[in-house]
């Protein structure tokens, strides 16, 4: 059994941290180019992948423990048309977009055969059984944690171990909400045991079951996906996009993006 992960990190997941100038690196992606990545991504290592929307940008200048969760990823792609946008047009610098839905999608239409070792961290059981239902999978492990998981050392443990027992994997798709998700892809990374790549992808898996619905094509394109989203869940959504989300404009201005022309290779 692994040595028990110190929560000491874990726990400070929410410790504001207001800087300026806050400098922002983003990997040259787009979905093409990083399923080229994922399909060759050596099965004797681990890397962790994590996708950058608004609200995380959000956070990512708030949070000091965030900040440090994103250093240590392996790959940063931009999952926000919205964001990325207004980066073109505050700095004039162009971010390719890779988000992780589509990233997901992708993998399991294209990439992931019916015996590849995949690890679901997060949805439903009977989401789950749907995954392994629409792609044939005969080597699918699934671990739902419970509710404030992360705040629980004892649940945390579980959900480390669980995916330490299914490596190595060829992907483990971690959608578990932000901060969650990346705070258990870096405590893996942290205790060395895993091996494979693991995605912290959102609700993404909902997309894939059908459990939530993705905004049309033509909205996704015009940049306000965000707001279908809205739309579709009011209750969940009005306080991030609408009371939350302005803040990324006040910020966009005190921070800096930089392209990472050539991504650090996966740990």
């Amino acid at each position: 059994m692994a040595a028990r992960t110190p929560t000491k990190a874990l726990s400070r997941l929410h410790s504001p941290v207001t800087l300026q100038n806050i400098v922002h690196q983003i990997d040259d992606f787009d979905l093409a180019g990083f399923v080229s990545v994922a399909e060759t991504f050596p099965p004797d290592r681990y890397g962790f992948v994590v996708t950058p929307n608004v609200d995380h940008l959000i956070r990512y200048h708030d949070d000091a423990t965030f900040r440090d969760l994103y250093a240590a990823a392996s790959y940063v792609l931009m999952d926000s048309r919205f964001a990325s946008g207004l980066v073109w047009l505050w700095k004039g610098l162009r971010l390719p977009v890779c988000t992780g839905s589509d990233l997901t999608a992708t993998l399991f239409n294209k990439v992931i055969r019916p015996a590849d070792r995949i690890v679901l961290i997060g949805c439903s059981d009977e989401q789950a059984r749907v995954i392994a239902r629409m792609f044939a999978l005969n080597n699918l492990h699934h671990h739902n944690p419970p509710m404030g998981f992360i705040r629980n050392p004892d649940a945390v443990e579980d959900c480390l171990e669980f995916i330490e027992e299914h490596s190595p994997f060829r992907y483990c798709f971690i959608a578990v909400g932000s901060p969650q998700q990346e705070a258990v892809a870096h405590a893996l990374q942290v205790r060395g045991l895993a091996r494979g790549l693991a995605l912290c992808v959102g609700a993404s898996l909902n997309f894939i079951t059908g459990s939530e619905r993705r905004a049309p094509r033509w909205m996704q394109q015009a940049r306000i996906e965000w707001l279908y989203r809205l739309l579709q869940n009011p209750r969940r959504l009005t306080g991030r996009y609408l009371v939350r989300g302005p803040r990324f404009f006040a910020q966009l201005v005190r921070s800096r993006f930089v392209l990472r022309e050539r991504p650090r290779e996966a740990r």
